[in-house]
């Protein structure tokens, strides 16, 4: 695989009893790329992203991540990709911000400074610095995404995945995530129902519906196309029409 490509996903299946949740799905990222991934409820998003981070294994296919197969270099993983949850609390358990965000460094094994420079450059990244002994459920959704976020970061994964970032947000949190995904750059993934959000972040987008993929391409384009967006229980956004 060209190393300029990420993500690999090939004839990717997935099974749970008799039901297939993803049928099929195939797709490339290239490296520096963000990409948006839409459908409705119950499309497959999160089983994909659970795939992409080799927590599912998936029932057949193929995964590769900046050229590492997933089902084989599943240890090597969290080095090349970090996966931001939808609800931050579920990535938040420490009684500090600074712990919290140290907790996948020191996993690996890496000495105590190098973890401790980790932290400060991920908070550094998100806007936190100062705010190491703060507790996180004290922080505000926005503050905690953006915890949520340093602790990926500290890992310096090459690609992001990230499971729709904007659900808790007031506008003023939406706006300072935009501006952050921007300036963090990289290559990322972007799951979202918000499709302006998407639309200001992502270039290219995936529409997947029922565990299929049914489109791939110019995010605007996709978007706009108002029969492709009703026949999969969305709408054209607002800046759209």
């Amino acid at each position: 695989m060209s190393a300029a490509v990420a993500l690999a996903v090939a004839d990717l299946w997935v099974r749970l009893g008799s039901r297939p949740v993803l049928q099929g799905v195939s797709f490339r990222v290239q490296a520096g790329q963000r990409v948006g991934l839409i459908g409705p409820n119950g499309a497959g998003k999160t089983t994909l992203f659970l795939c992409l981070a080799g927590v599912l294994k998936p029932t057949s296919g193929s995964i590769e991540v900046c050229g590492l197969e997933v089902r084989s270099a599943r240890r090597e993983l969290p080095r090349r990709l970090g996966f931001v949850f939808q609800d931050s609390d579920d990535q938040l358990f420490h009684s500090n911000v600074q712990d919290d965000v140290a907790f996948g460094p020191l996993n690996l094994g890496l000495p105590a400074e190098e973890v401790r420079q980790r932290v400060r450059e991920a908070l550094g990244r998100v806007g936190m610095t100062g705010q190491e002994q703060r507790v996180p459920m004290h922080l505000s959704g926005g503050e905690k995404r953006r915890v949520a976020l340093a602790g990926v970061l500290a890992m310096r994964p090459e690609v992001l995945l990230l499971d729709e970032p904007t659900m808790f947000l007031d506008p003023r949190g939406r706006r300072e995530l935009l501006a952050l995904l921007q300036e963090i750059g990289g290559t990322q993934l972007i799951a979202s129902h918000d499709l302006e959000f998407v639309r200001a972040l992502c270039p290219t987008s995936l529409l997947l519906d029922a565990g299929v993929l049914h489109a791939q391409g110019d995010t605007d384009t996709l978007l706009a196309d108002a029969a492709l967006m009703e026949s999969h229980g969305l709408e054209v956004p607002w800046s759209l029409r």
